[in-house]
């Protein structure tokens, strides 16, 4: 049975896709919905569905950011609103897309392309059917189309036998020792071997701060700031129990909270 995931963050353009591929191609399933792109990469990186109809503007990571990290090992078909020119590029490097508003005709045609690259790509002898590379064509896209967001938006790491795309928006603070960091958020912790200063690299220095040579914190989860008579300091977090304290270093940047 063909697998699928639908990326798109309007319900009722999400839930329209649906019952039309479900019409069209009854054998199909989905197998992961959703409007966020942090969401949706977290899931391909442990599981792989033959296809991704992708949105190209989401919360998180982009639908172009996910093509680009996975291009090449599923079917990559673009649900876009862009204009003229990106669909020239697209058609020219191959991928496929799905306009919005929904077109029963062309994604009737999308579904016969895909159903016929699915069934070749499990015939023996097949060479030149598998899923297609797409970053040729992502490179096609103009310059005036949005290029995907510049930094990082979320942290890999393992958890047992799982790898867990963590959004940074959910990282209360990170915290590290010689070797590892320990990423923590309000309902669990993961472990990734990368030190703290390597993190300092890619995080948003205006939403996390380094309050401890230790420590970073994601100010966003700051709920109060407790001072001691001795002139120490510790930051209240919100939804969990522990306390972080504030190296005398970094106290000013509290000045005034």
């Amino acid at each position: 049975m063909p697998t699928a995931l639908l990326l798109e963050d309007e319900p009722l353009l999400r839930e329209g896709l649906k019952i039309a591929l479900a019409r069209l191609w009854p054998e199909l399933q989905i197998v992961f919905e959703t409007g966020d792109g942090d969401a949706a990469m977290a899931h391909l990186l442990n599981h792989r569905p033959d296809i991704a109809f992708l949105d190209i503007q989401v919360p998180g990571c982009t639908g172009i950011d996910i093509a680009r990290q996975f291009s090449g090992r599923l079917h990559i078909v673009f649900v876009t609103a862009h204009d003229g020119h990106a669909i020239e590029a697209f058609e020219r490097g191959a991928v496929d897309y799905v306009l919005k508003p929904l077109q029963a005709l062309r994604l009737a045609t999308t579904v016969e392309r895909l159903r016929t690259r699915l069934r070749d790509s499990h015939s023996n002898g097949s060479n030149n059917t598998g899923p297609v590379d797409v970053r040729p064509a992502l490179d096609l896209l103009p310059a005036a189309s949005p290029p995907p967001a510049a930094g990082v938006r979320w942290l890999q790491a393992t958890v047992g036998s799982q790898t867990k795309l963590i959004p940074l928006r959910e990282v209360l603070y990170l915290q590290s020792d010689s070797k590892y960091t320990r990423i923590v958020r309000v309902r669990d912790e993961a472990l990734v071997r990368r030190s703290l200063s390597d993190l300092m690299q890619v995080v948003d220095p205006q939403v996390f701060w380094q309050i401890h040579r230790s420590t970073l914190v994601n100010v966003e989860h700051v709920d109060a700031v407790m001072r001691d008579s001795f002139g120490g300091m510790e930051l209240v977090l919100k939804g969990r129990n522990e306390r972080l304290q504030v190296s005398r270093a970094h106290r000013p940047l509290f000045k005034g909270m």
